[in-house]
């Protein structure tokens, strides 16, 4: 193995001498000028190199700025586009807000239009408005209408003492002699269920007959005594009847007068009919008319009749509510009545105003 190794070793020592070039003095110069201008160019290139690297590296560096900067170019060219598409959008809203307004502008100025047109008709009102405060102030305006009023409640008047002059309404001293036998009757003990109600306490006559309200007919029942309240009732009934026409004013419940045998209607009767009267009162439900009450006793139902005179009083107490005045009951006709004449036939009522 060493004689290899030596023998390796000394291969390569004969190479190298092999190239080595042996030169001559002359030669060493030219060689040593070759050399040294090879050097010389061989530091220029390492230069050059250099300067090569540097300007890479430059170039190297502006290539990256540009293209940071076409990424950020591009970042912006998309913020760019997103803007557009707001624009977009901001300037079809816009268009959308100008018409709107165009309409807003429109209608407002036909609102104008239609406030000066009001404002006009309004001026024109109130200066119409002037112009009659003015003429009701005058001699012609308020005072003359004062005037026609004191006339015309004066003439009502006159007409009611008329109609009071013919059914004078009274107060009686004591009782009548066929009411004390009525109530005679009543308080015997007999067995006998007749009963009778004074409505004014007997204290009160219309044209100098009393009005008495009979609950049931007997035997005992004293039938001068009820045609008499017959008649009480139809002069009541015709005072009222001529009252309401002279003030004019609808009775709730109208009258139909027949004297003593007078009726009342009534449009929604909160009472059945009897049972005489079932053929009048089916014929009063297909034709839709107005029950009619007896403001008599004779031949018909004392609840009827009862409810009639209830009726009767209630019409008293509109009249008396259409002139300011107050009712003093449901049972007291002739007091009712009397109340009623007496505001009437009174200095105030001329002066009041309606």
């Amino acid at each position: 193995m060493e004689s290899k190794k030596v023998a390796s070793s000394g291969e390569i020592q004969n190479k190298k001498y092999k190239n080595l070039k042996i030169l001559q003095w002359e030669d060493y110069e030219q060689e040593l000028a070759r050399l040294c201008s090879l050097t010389s160019a061989l530091n220029e290139a390492k230069q050059k190199k250099e300067l090569v690297q540097q300007k890479l590296q430059s170039f190297i560096q502006v290539e990256a700025e540009s293209l940071s900067r076409l990424n950020e170019l591009d970042e912006m060219k998309e913020k760019l586009d997103s803007r557009k598409l707001v624009m977009g959008n901001m300037s079809m809203h816009s268009k959308v807000v100008k018409e709107k307004v165009k309409k807003q502008e429109e209608q407002l100025s036909n609102d104008i239009r239609s406030l000066l047109v009001a404002g006009t008709s309004l001026s024109a009102a109130s200066k119409r408005l002037q112009d009659e405060s003015r003429s009701l102030a005058g001699e012609r305006g308020y005072g003359q209408l004062r005037t026609l009023q004191r006339v015309f409640r004066t003439r009502q008047q006159y007409m009611v003492s008329q109609v009071h002059m013919l059914y004078p309404v009274r107060v009686a001293i004591g009782q009548a002699p066929e009411q004390e036998l009525e109530f005679f009757n009543n308080s015997s003990n007999s067995g006998d269920s007749t009963g009778s109600k004074p409505l004014d306490h007997g204290s009160l006559t219309i044209a100098g007959l009393h009005l008495t309200v009979f609950t049931k007919m007997s035997f005992f029942t004293d039938k001068k005594e009820v045609q008499r309240s017959a008649t009480a009732l139809g002069y009541v009934a015709h005072v009222v009847t001529l009252i309401a026409s002279y003030l004019q004013v609808p009775l709730r419940y109208p009258l139909r007068f027949g004297g003593s045998r007078s009726y009342i209607r009534d449009y929604a009767p909160s009472i059945e009919p009897s049972s005489s009267d079932l053929i009048s009162s089916s014929s009063v439900s297909t034709n839709s008319r107005p029950v009619e009450f007896p403001l008599f006793l004779e031949g018909q139902d004392s609840t009827r009749a009862a409810y009639a005179v209830f009726l009767l009083n209630k019409d008293i107490e509109q009249l008396l509510n259409y002139i300011g005045g107050r009712s003093l009951g449901p049972r007291h006709v002739l007091a009712n009545l009397k109340e009623l004449l007496r505001i009437i036939l009174s200095s105030e009522y001329i002066d009041t105003s309606l």
